[in-house]
């Protein structure tokens, strides 16, 4: 079989290795990629003979004679860019002729979806969102058990609490990843992929309510069709718990399902390579798959917090003490 061309969008992003290795992983090529930035050392761990452009007009250039050549036209470009960029890259794509593979999350708004369907159908072309935790090996256990038990009882309703803290120092603010009209805001930036996961197991969303909204943290309640989630997620390294702290740790990642605790913590090396991988299969998720979480960060980022009432997760009293 022989190997399929991509480009990238994005190379020097924080995400952007991951793609390169899945790339090659899969035995495939990357024949052309683009950022601004040129320090693109990485690189040479992958491909060192693509071709590289810090310019878009150029890599445009590129990618067009590419296309009139069919025997080296690039079939799959990966996006890598801050999140505002998203929807313009992958539009990019599918009017070049290629499928889109795009990082979490796909775009910003649901109406996004809209316009990116139309191009679809026009070009011919697929777009394939990157939701690793799908394919993470605890959480689909976890996605199996929970059917299972459905099945038994479609009644029965979970109570979940997800906690995500990622630390970031004072850069992250000044970055694009501080701005919400550029990132979307922590639940967007930080927390999208973990919404998908949750709606995936226990079912769409039918309330949602935000508690704390704050630049470096935002937490709320939801409820889904088979589930109540108290969720915080978190840049402040202050909120992580003292016994991570004490571990030399940055990061705090935690599931509860009816208290008992889901270990994920592994298992995230290779996600990106899976994900390429069933894309290639045609079993990739696309853009219906996206709407139910783009829907959920997009309504989160309209809504007013209401403080520390209701079902608050307990992580809220950290932040207002």
């Amino acid at each position: 079989m022989s190997s399929i061309n991509f480009g990238l969008i994005g190379a020097s992003g924080y995400i952007a290795p991951r793609h390169m290795r899945a790339i090659k992983d899969t035995g495939n090529e990357l024949i052309a990629a683009l950022d601004p930035y040129d320090g693109i050392g990485i690189m040479d761990s992958y491909f060192p003979q693509a071709y590289f452009f810090t310019e878009y007009e150029r890599f445009d250039r590129f990618v067009d004679k590419w296309r009139r050549n069919g025997n080296k036209k690039i079939e799959y470009i990966a996006i890598t860019t801050p999140n505002y960029l998203h929807d313009s890259h992958i539009r990019f794509a599918l009017r070049s002729g290629a499928n889109a593979i795009c990082e979490k999350p796909l775009v910003l708004n649901p109406h996004n979806i809209d316009q990116l369907k139309i191009i679809e159908e026009e070009s011919g072309k697929k777009v394939f969102n990157i939701l690793q935790l799908r394919l993470h090996d605890s959480i689909v256990a976890l996605k199996n058990k929970i059917s299972k038990e459905l099945s038994q009882n479609p009644d029965r309703i979970y109570d979940v609490d997800l906690t995500y803290l990622t630390s970031r120092g004072k850069w992250y603010f000044i970055s694009w990843k501080g701005n919400e009209d550029k990132s979307g805001g922590v639940a967007t930036n930080i927390g999208v992929h973990f919404f998908d996961m949750l709606s995936w197991i226990f079912g769409p969303i039918e309330e949602n309510i935000v508690h704390l909204k704050q630049p470096d943290t935002n937490a709320g309640y939801m409820r889904l069709k088979n589930a109540n989630v108290r969720w915080f997620l978190s840049v402040n390294y202050d909120y992580i718990p003292e016994n991570v702290k004490d571990g030399g740790k940055r990061t705090f990642r935690s599931i509860k399902v009816d208290g008992d605790e889901v270990e994920f913590s592994d298992g995230f090396t290779d996600l990106h390579t899976k994900s390429y991988e069933h894309i290639l299969l045609g079993e990739g998720f696309g853009l219906d798959e996206a709407r139910n979480s783009i829907n959920i960060v997009s309504n989160i980022r309209k809504m007013s917090p209401i403080g520390l009432r209701g079902e608050y997760h307990p992580f809220c009293k950290k932040v207002v003490e």
